[in-house]
């Protein structure tokens, strides 16, 4: 039994994440946590992991000093980092604070498998390992490599431009509620939980939606 905790604060994401880790063996096990403390929780609780799977942005704690509390308290779990803040800068910071591997949202299913399958093996797995030409399908626009719907990337474009809920709607002729909506999606796609950290994901990716 291959035993991995995903950490993550998005329902939708952590559930995709777990159908993906399905496919690795017909006999591994995902538990879900929705933040640090419940992380924890559950490795002091239950032996035998295998791996942790996390995100930079908890709502509780970020992934960095979650990465720190792993090495000193479960240094026998590896860590893979799987987030939107995929510079190079947050790469390196992941890897040198204890992560095994670090894997960009805007990979593929089967990137973020290959790096689970490198790491199980006692290897480090990060982006420059693989192909990224592939997986990042680099130079491509923020909307095209976060899957974003054309509505959803006319959003986008007034918020990197710094309209609030009630102008963006004036603007495109939509319901607050509606644009709502929209936000839920874009910061779901981008792996963020606010409107600041979906503009610091915009501006690592450039200035292309």
């Amino acid at each position: 039994m291959t035993k991995i905790l995903i950490v993550e604060d998005h329902t939708l994401v952590r559930e995709a994440m777990a159908h993906t880790l399905a496919r690795l063996t017909d006999d591994v096990e995902c538990v879900q946590a929705k933040g640090a403390d419940d992380a924890l929780a559950k490795l002091e609780a239950s032996p035998d992991w295998d791996l942790a799977i996390i995100d930079l942005m908890l709502p509780d704690m970020n992934g960095f000093s979650l990465l720190a509390v792993l090495a000193k308290r479960f240094p026998d779990v590896p860590a893979i980092v799987v987030s939107a803040m995929d510079d190079d800068a947050s790469i390196r910071r992941a890897i040198k604070g204890g992560a095994s591997g670090f894997v960009s949202k805007s990979s593929s299913g089967e990137e973020m498998l290959q790096a689970v399958r490198v790491v199980l093996e006692g290897g480090v797995h990060t982006p420059e390992t693989s192909d990224r030409g592939n997986s990042r399908r680099s130079g491509a626009p923020v909307s095209e490599r976060f899957g974003l719907t054309a509505a959803q990337t006319r959003v986008l474009e007034l918020l990197a431009q710094g309209k609030t809920n009630r102008e963006i709607a004036d603007l495109l002729g939509l319901s607050e509620g509606t644009v709502k909506v929209h936000m839920s999606a874009i910061f779901r796609a981008l792996g963020v939980s606010n409107r600041a950290q979906a503009l610091v994901v915009i501006s690592r990716h450039g200035t292309r939606l």
